[in-house]
């Protein structure tokens, strides 16, 4: 009898364990679609206000105001924001261990360029835009839109990834720490890849004119005075002349100007003084001397988030435009499957095999949901502002427009995904 008593308790508490499971199992799931949800949400609304504020009923953010605040956000609000939370989190230690961040970059890039070109082959675009809708798949956006994602997200003190400061600060400083990469990528490999189709590729009755190739004439009235000094200097087997000209030709081909922009720079600028101690005292500590200047830089950074999502609102109201038609709409649909819906699980097991392999930081479950969010992002807006520059800007309109509005349900459906399988 008390064998059977005792065997009917354990019974009991094996049936009141696994009630109590599933229970937590469903609690978890509605939890993660409301965590997932809720900072898309907040994006969204944040970005219809924007669009609003644009359209012609209310007209009180035209374009111009829209290209001065995305100026604002660019050069002084997200540097702000990079410097002040990178430089507050970063070490030298923590460099050597988020390594993998940069290479995720990377192979983000890989592995979205092979699939848009499997794709790209096999719906065939037209002509001028196969590398082009290549590029659309292959590049995502990995640092406006997953910033203010995360902002979102740890704004919930309901988020799984600890206490509002400490969810934002982290989820920040792993990936600006990434957006060095993501610059060269776009800078070098992007810009080679939109060079300008020949002459007449495009209708110049569309106001679509591919950027001028420079002249090939040997004239001294046709050859830039750079150059013209360089050969001087060549000529007389100078070898200050040398070097200057090794080091202006070095320029030319890394495109270090257009690398190091404003964001790149403040990431720079925050692992160079955190990686060094005495100099992390002396500006990013809450007591130390310069620390106002780190405080003047959160205040600045916190109005990043909703001044981009004004801007992205107010950008939309101008629709996909004549880029549309050009591209196609056969085009259109693949890059959106490409890059929503293809690239993800492409970097889930790139992620996945990283973890098994043991590249990331043990138990750091915020790292690995930033690296999953770099390959789920819709296409980059940069990307979208090199196509501009080589001849593809309204194009590129079409493509951002059209993925970014897709990019509302996906984001939301992936972020599930990774939280349930973190968690």
């Amino acid at each position: 009898m008390g064998r059977f008593l005792l065997s009917s308790l354990k019974e009991a508490a094996v049936v009141a364990a696994a009630t109590t499971a599933a229970a937590a199992g469903g609690q978890s799931l509605l939890g993660s679609i409301k965590i997932a949800v809720l900072p898309v949400a907040k994006v969204f609304t944040l970005c219809f206000l924007g669009f609003l504020m644009a359209s012609k009923y209310v007209n009180i953010f035209p374009a111009n105001g829209r290209k001065l605040l995305n100026g604002l956000v660019f050069t002084l609000l997200l540097p702000c924001l990079i410097f002040s939370q990178l430089g507050q989190a970063i070490t030298l230690h923590k460099m050597l261990q988020w390594w993998f961040i940069p290479v995720n970059v990377f192979l983000g890039a890989v592995s979205g360029s092979i699939i848009g070109y499997v794709v790209v082959t096999l719906v065939k675009p037209p002509y001028p835009y196969f590398k082009f809708s290549i590029i659309q798949i292959a590049i995502g956006n990995i640092g406006n839109v997953p910033l203010v994602l995360i902002a979102a997200l740890c704004r919930d003190t309901s988020n799984p990834f600890g206490d509002t400061e400490t969810c934002s600060t982290q989820g920040t400083a792993y990936i600006s720490f990434g957006q060095w990469v993501g610059a060269i990528i776009l800078y070098t490999y992007v810009f080679h890849m939109l060079a300008p189709p020949p002459e007449g590729t495009f209708d110049n009755e569309d106001g679509n004119v591919p950027l001028k190739i420079p002249q090939k004439d040997g004239s001294p009235e046709n050859v830039p005075l750079l150059e013209q000094e360089a050969s001087s200097m060549d000529s007389n087997n100078s070898n200050k002349g040398k070097m200057k000209s090794f080091l202006l030709f070095v320029y030319e081909k890394l495109k270090l100007k257009q690398i190091l922009q404003p964001p790149i720079i403040a990431s720079i600028l925050a692992m160079v003084i955190g990686a060094v101690p005495v100099l992390k005292k002396i500006i990013f500590t809450r007591d130390a001397p310069l620390y106002f200047f780190t405080d003047s830089c959160i205040i600045l950074g916190k109005a990043m988030i909703p001044c981009i999502l004004l801007a992205l609102g107010g950008n939309l109201v101008d629709g996909p435009g004549p880029g549309s038609s050009r591209i196609g709409v056969r085009t259109l649909v693949a890059i959106i499957i490409g890059r929503l819906i293809l690239v993800p699980p492409a970097g889930l097991g790139i992620v996945t095999l990283a973890d098994k392999l043991g590249f990331l930081p043990a138990d750091d479950k915020m790292f690995r949901f930033v690296l999953l969010l770099q390959h789920s992002m819709p296409t980059s807006v940069l990307s979208g502002a090199v196509a501009n520059l080589r001849g593809y800007g309204k194009e590129a309109a079409a493509s951002l427009f059209w993925v970014h509005i897709f990019a509302v349900f996906s984001m939301a459906g992936w972020i599930i995904l990774y939280l349930n399988i973190l968690f």
